[in-house]
């Protein structure tokens, strides 16, 4: 029988969120307390509560396994690419269309100013309510999306513009009608283009880093991490499903996969991991921000310094460096 685990980020922080809601309330009663005597020991209480909270938050993130860090890169309230975006760019304007007579709303894109420099920013985006899910289709886009992205990656070329690309996406979409429409050449093509930039491009996995879906907007010169992020080849969930016939054995398979920023450094998949502040991304998105821009400026100045052909060159070799295997006789 497979141990017990929570199944959503939610269900993990419960007994976090529940402390932080008795903190509020006794501020609340605090602040409508006419007595003063009263109140100070309202705020009293309030301040050895948090105190106490700080240490279980404390312990919580200084314990994580892999499954948790899952659960932390799909918690509702952490910042999606719409978020990062206006905290960290001016002036962003979202294009729409493949031109191909199809939209899709699970990519967005659209040249932006980054420090007064021009940017074309690509960004996988997810929904905070069911409203929104559908209508982004839960972050997984569909094959006009991957073309949509070509066609920024391209303006991005013509106009001398650095690409920034933030992922967070399951999986690309896996319907019926995308693959009809040729998902898989789709994003076979918005990997080649990204080979073919000679403009400097930076790719952070800001959430979910899902297979297919993920690559094809993360083939850059500089691919980044955010801490609590977490990048893969199937959900845990799908892995545990296939292997065992046992979707509650996600834990088990996500630490087989090796999904965390850790293992994908250590493995050389990715170039770097940006500081999430305590708590993580959704504790302090301001925070959280300012460590993504910081990081990004960074690896844009580091890029500025080489030669257009030089990085396209060093682009390719690195990702044809990537994996392990052995010949066998």
């Amino acid at each position: 029988m497979a141990r017990e685990y929570a199944k959503t980020h939610k269900e993990w922080e419960k007994p976090l969120t529940e402390l932080e809601d008795n903190i509020a309330k006794l501020r609340e009663l605090a602040r409508r307390e006419n007595d003063p005597i009263k109140r100070n020991d309202l705020n009293e209480k309030a301040a050895r509560y948090q105190e106490q909270c700080d240490r279980f938050l404390n312990l919580m993130y200084r314990n994580l396994g892999d499954w948790e860090k899952v659960l932390i890169a799909r918690a509702e309230r952490r910042p999606y690419s719409l978020d990062y975006i206006q905290a960290i760019s001016s002036g962003f304007i979202e294009l729409d269309g493949d031109r191909l007579g199809f939209s899709d709303h699970a990519i967005i894109g659209g040249p932006a100013l980054l420090e007064g420099r021009p940017v074309m920013i690509v960004g996988h985006q997810k929904g905070r309510n069911i409203q929104e899910r559908q209508f982004r289709n839960f972050g997984m886009a569909k094959p006009e999306g991957y073309r949509k992205a070509i066609r920024l990656f391209e303006m991005a070329e013509r106009f001398s513009m650095p690409v920034i690309c933030l992922v967070d996406t399951p999986a690309a979409d896996p319907g019926v009608e995308s693959e009809s429409r040729g998902i898989s050449e789709a994003i076979a093509a918005a990997m080649l283009k990204m080979f073919e930039l000679t403009v400097p491009s930076v790719a952070v996995v800001i959430g979910e880093g899902g297979s297919g879906g993920a690559i094809g907007i993360a083939v850059a010169d500089r691919v980044l991490m955010q801490e609590y992020a977490v990048y893969s080849v199937i959900p845990p969930e799908g892995c545990a499903a296939i292997l065992w016939r046992a979707p509650e054995r996600a834990p088990e398979a996500a630490e087989a996969l090796r999904v965390t920023a850790q293992s994908a450094l250590e493995y050389g998949v990715i170039d770097g991991i940006i500081e999430e502040p305590p708590g993580a991304a959704h504790r302090d998105p301001i925070s959280a921000a300012a460590n993504l821009k910081e990081a990004i400026l960074n690896a844009l100045t580091e890029l500025d310094g080489i030669g257009p052909e030089t990085r396209k060159a060093a682009r390719y070799e690195k990702f044809r460096q990537m994996g392990r295997f052995a010949t066998l006789r």
